[in-house]
């Protein structure tokens, strides 16, 4: 009985790091075919707004403002506005790297300041939903918010820590659930409700469960680089 019971632990452990590799495997391949279509838009993308007379790093700053005004409405609970200019903070913020990828004004400085601008949207957003009057869902629905804040953030940090360590030098992780994906799920849960308040606190408790499950992965992928370096 104990052999059992002590090989089927040693089953479990082996089929769920086999389902990990999976995961993340598909998850590489994923974004890999992600970014192959979303660089070739932001190449165009980039050829029309790089018309106008703004820096990339202003294009940045430009996202504060829709960002800022959808706190005001999600603090009204008029979602349909927030929402939309959640999706319109999202797009002007994609613009900058378009832009400057364009008209050659790509530096490591704009890059910081863009990702910096990155957490300022999100966590603007993050916050206004505290002061939306959304519905329960088993635990107070501050609970989920407060979850899905953390993590956001730890999504982002273990892939700069890994890399500020020197344990993973590409870009992307392989997580299943990078910046577009939980964005466009916390957006889409914004605009659904206009419909029912209830469909939004369905989309935050789903962030909070599954971006602190991407930052675990994220940590495990690093764990296996570090090791295979090792190695």
């Amino acid at each position: 009985m104990f052999d059992l019971g002590k090989n089927g632990f040693k089953l479990g452990g082996t089929f769920a790091r086999s389902a990990l590799k999976k995961l993340g495997d598909d998850s590489m391949a994923y974004q890999e075919n992600k970014r192959k279509f979303f660089h070739n838009f932001s190449v165009k993308l980039g050829l029309v707004f790089g018309k106008i007379p703004l820096t990339p790093n202003q294009w940045s700053l430009a996202s504060l403002i829709p960002a800022i005004l959808a706190v005001y409405f999600l603090k009204k609970g008029v979602f349909l506005e927030a929402g939309v200019l959640f999706f319109l903070a999202l797009f002007i913020d994609w613009i900058d790297g378009s832009v400057a990828r364009v008209v050659g004004q790509s530096t490591a400085m704009g890059a910081f300041v863009d990702t910096i601008i990155d957490r300022y949207v999100e966590g603007l957003v993050i916050v206004g939903l505290l002061f939306s009057s959304l519905p329960d869902l088993f635990i107070p629905v501050r609970g989920w918010i407060l979850t899905m804040l953390f993590g956001f953030m730890m999504t982002t940090y273990v892939k700069a820590s890994a890399k500020e360590k020197g344990i993973i030098k590409e870009e992307h992780s392989g997580s299943f659930l990078n910046r577009a994906e939980r964005t466009a799920v916390l957006g889409i849960g914004i605009l659904a409700a206009a419909l029912n308040p209830i469909y939004l606190t369905y989309a935050i408790a789903i962030l909070a469960v599954l971006t602190n499950l991407a930052a675990i992965q994220r940590i495990l992928i690093a764990r296996g680089a570090a090791g295979a370096r090792k190695a």
